[in-house]
C-alpha cells in the first residue's frame, strides 16, 4: 500500500473563477480506500468533479497513476482517463439498456473487442457484484442496492485501477448499505482496487475508511486528515468531532 495512485497537489477548484476550494493536496495510496466526507455545500461533489476531469482546475495539478488529468496532452489525459472508473449518486444507467448492456457500454466505446468478448466480460464484472442471473434484467426492475452494483460493475468494465464512488449509499436502507460496503471491501481486497469514495455516512466511513479529509464550507479546504476513529476521538476542532459524534452535540 505504499504506491501512490492518485496524487492531488495545490489545487484550485470552483466554477468560471468562482473558487469553491482552494489549498487542496492530498495522495491515495494502492489498495486504500480513501474517503472525502464534511457536511452539505463543502464541496465535496466540487472535489469529486475537478478530480475526474470534468471541469478544470483553476489551478493546481492532478495526477492518477503518474498521468495529468489536465494539461498533460491528449494521450496522457486518455491514459488517465482510462485508469478509473466512477459511480454517480443515482447510478446513471441506462434505462433503456438491460444491466449486461450498460456493463457493456465502456467496452464498446473504448474497445475493439468483439460482440461475444464483451458480453463474457460484462457477465464476468456482474458476477463479481452478484448480479449475473440479473443480467436481462431493465434498471427499472431491480431495487436501489442492485442499481449502485450494477453501477460498480459497469465502472470496472475497463478494469480500472481506482474507482472513485459518489454517495454509494445514499437512499439505501442500513442493511442494503452494509452490503454495499462489504462489497467495496472484497473488492478492495480481492482485486486490489483503490477506492475514492464521497460520503456523509457515518456508518459507511467506519466501515469502509481507511482513511479520510473532511472539506469545511466556511474555510473552502481541507480541514482534517486521518483515520475516522482517530479524528472522532482526537481532532483538535470541536467541529470535526462533533461530526463524527453527532448525538453529542
Amino acid at each position: 500500500m505504499n504506491d501512490t495512485v492518485i496524487e492531488v497537489k495545490d489545487m484550485v477548484a470552483g466554477y468560471e473563477g468562482r473558487v469553491i476550494l482552494k489549498d487542496i493536496s492530498f495522495t491515495v495510496a494502492q489498495g486504500e480506500t480513501f474517503v472525502v466526507l464534511g457536511g452539505s455545500g463543502c464541496g465535496k461533489s466540487t472535489l469529486l468533479k475537478h478530480l475526474i476531469g470534468l471541469h478544470p482546475l483553476l489551478s493546481g495539478e492532478v495526477r492518477i497513476l503518474g498521468h495529468r488529468i489536465q494539461d498533460g496532452g491528449e494521450g496522457e489525459r486518455e491514459a488517465a482517463m482510462r485508469s478509473f472508473g466512477v459511480t454517480y449518486q443515482s447510478g446513471a444507467l441506462f434505462g433503456s439498456m438491460t444491466l449486461l448492456e450498460n456493463v457493456c457500454l465502456p467496452l464498446e466505446s473504448f474497445t475493439d473487442l468483439p460482440s461475444d468478448a464483451r458480453r463474457l466480460i460484462a457477465e464476468m464484472k456482474l458476477e463479481l457484484v452478484g448480479l449475473k442471473p440479473f443480467a436481462n434484467y431493465f434498471p427499472t426492475d431491480v431495487s436501489g442496492g442492485m442499481k449502485k452494483r450494477a453501477a460498480i460493475a459497469r465502472a470496472m468494465a475497463l478494469d480500472p485501477q481506482v474507482l472513485l464512488l459518489d454517495e454509494p449509499s445514499a437512499g439505501l436502507d442500513p442493511v442494503t448499505s452494509a452490503e454495499l460496503d462489504h462489497l467495496i471491501l472484497r473488492l478492495r481486497d480481492t482485486h486490489g482496487i483503490s477506492f475514492v469514495i464521497v460520503t456523509h455516512e457515518l456508518a459507511s466511513i467506519y466501515a469502509v475508511g481507511d482513511r479520510c479529509i473532511m472539506l469545511d464550507a466556511e474555510t473552502r479546504t481541507i480541514i482534517a486528515e486521518g483515520k475516522p476513529a482517530e479524528l472522532r476521538d482526537h481532532s483538535p476542532l470541536e467541529k470535526v468531532r462533533t461530526f463524527f459524534s453527532p448525538n453529542q452535540r
